[in-house]
C-alpha cells in the first residue's frame, strides 16, 4: 500500500553525513540540547525506563510556539531510544488510507512524528485512536450490507505529535497521549549556549559580545538565534574581516531592521496599527489581518506570543489591545485609559 503523505525515514543513529547544513545544528542528544530542564529530566526517566523493560515509550505530544525545538526533540527521542523516526505532518495525511500506509510499514518500537497533528482530518483520527491504545488497524472490506471489519495487529510504537495550537486538538486524541510537554521560550543564557556551539558548527568568528547582541534579538528561540546567526554572519564576512563584533552585529541587525527586544517589521506593523489607527485596541484579529496583509493565524502563532511575553499586547474578549509599554518601547504616547477594554 503507497501512501500520498510525504514522509522521511531517519535511522536513530543519525548518520550526519546525510544531513544538510540546518539539520547539523539540530542536537543529537539529551545531554547536548540546552534548556527546557523539565522536559529534559522527565525524557531522560521515561527513556531509562522504557528500555530497562525493553519497551516502547509512550506516546508523547510536544506543544508551544513555532521554533523552539519540537522537531528536534523528536529526533533526539529516536535517537535516545536507538530506533529509527518516520516523519510527515498533519496536511500531509489527506485520507485514512495515507496513515494505514504509515502504521503498516513501522518496525517494532519505531517512532511516528506527526508534525502539527491538530490538522489531522476528522475520519484520519478515527482510525488513529485504536492504533495509538490497542497497536491495531481497523479496515472496512466491501461496502454496504455485505461490508465487513477486519483487525490488523500493528507492532508496538511511539507516536510524538507536535502543535502549536493545542487548544484545537480534539479531547478523545488528546486524553491519548501518555506525556504531554510544553515548551517554553528560552531565557538569554540558553540563547548564548545555542548559538555559540552553532558557531562552532558553522566555523564562524563571534566574540561574546557579539553574541550577546544576537541573543538579546532572538525572541527566546533558537530558530531565530540560528536565522540572525546566519544573516549577521554573511554581513561580517562581506562588511568585515569574517569576525562577529559587538559593532558588526549591530550593523548587521539595523539592516535588518531587528530593533534591541527582537522585534521585525511585522511585530511594528501590528503594534503600530493599534497604537496608530485604532488608540491601541481593543481591534478584532481579522482586521490586524486585513490592515497589515498577513495571515490571521500567522499573527496569532508566530507573531503574538512574544509580544504577550513581553508585555506589549492583550488578549481580551473584544480584541487585542496595545499596552502602555509597547507605547513607550515604541516612543508612541499613551493616552490614559485608552487601552482599557469596555465593560459590558
Amino acid at each position: 500500500m503507497e501512501s500520498r503523505a510525504k514522509t522521511r525515514i531517519v535511522s536513530g543513529k543519525l548518520d550526519t553525513e546525510d544531513f544538510p547544513l540546518d539539520t547539523n545544528l539540530r542536537p543529537k542528544r539529551l545531554s547536548v540540547f540546552v534548556g527546557q530542564e523539565k522536559i529534559k529530566d522527565n525524557l531522560k526517566i521515561a527513556i531509562a525506563a522504557a528500555q530497562k523493560r525493553s519497551e516502547p515509550l509512550d506516546h508523547i505530544l510536544l506543544y508551544g510556539p513555532p521554533g523552539l525545538g519540537k522537531t528536534t526533540l523528536a529526533y533526539i527521542i529516536a535517537a535516545e531510544m536507538g530506533v529509527n523516526i518516520k516523519i510527515t505532518s498533519g496536511p500531509a495525511i489527506e485520507r485514512p488510507g495515507d496513515l494505514a500506509a504509515l502504521l503498516t510499514n513501522l518496525q517494532k518500537e519505531d517512532v511516528l512524528f506527526i508534525d502539527e497533528v491538530h490538522r489531522l482530518s476528522h475520519p484520519v483520527e478515527e482510525v488513529l485512536y485504536p492504533a495509538m491504545e490497542d497497536f491495531a488497524l481497523d479496515i472496512i472490506l466491501g461496502k454496504g450490507p455485505g461490508a465487513r471489519s477486519l483487525r490488523l495487529s500493528l507492532p508496538r510504537f511511539t507516536l510524538i505529535g507536535a502543535t502549536t495550537r493545542f487548544a484545537l486538538l480534539s479531547p478523545p486524541l488528546r486524553d491519548r497521549f501518555g506525556a504531554v510537554y510544553r515548551l517554553d521560550f528560552y531565557g538569554e543564557p540558553a540563547i548564548e549556549a545555542i548559538l555559540k556551539r552553532s558557531s562552532n558548527i558553522l566555523k564562524v568568528g563571534i566574540d561574546n559580545a557579539g553574541l550577546s547582541q544576537i541573543a538579546r534579538r532572538s525572541r527566546g528561540t533558537p530558530r531565530v538565534a540560528n536565522r540572525l546567526l546566519k544573516r549577521v554572519r554573511d554581513y561580517a564576512q562581506v562588511m568585515a574581516n569574517g569576525v562577529i563584533t559587538e559593532s558588526v552585529a549591530l550593523e548587521a541587525l539595523a539592516k535588518l531592521e531587528i530593533d534591541t527586544l527582537g522585534l521585525d517589521e511585522v511585530d511594528h506593523k501590528i503594534l503600530c496599527t493599534l497604537i496608530g489607527k485604532f488608540d491601541a485596541g481593543p481591534v478584532g484579529l481579522d482586521t490586524i489581518a486585513a490592515v497589515i496583509n498577513e495571515e490571521a493565524d500567522t499573527i496569532m502563532d508566530v507573531y503574538e506570543p512574544y509580544l504577550l511575553q513581553l508585555g506589549f499586547l492583550e488578549r481580551t474578549p473584544r480584541g487585542r489591545i496595545a499596552t502602555r509599554l509597547a507605547c513607550e518601547h515604541l516612543g508612541l504616547p499613551y493616552k490614559k485609559g485608552q487601552a482599557q477594554p469596555t465593560l459590558w
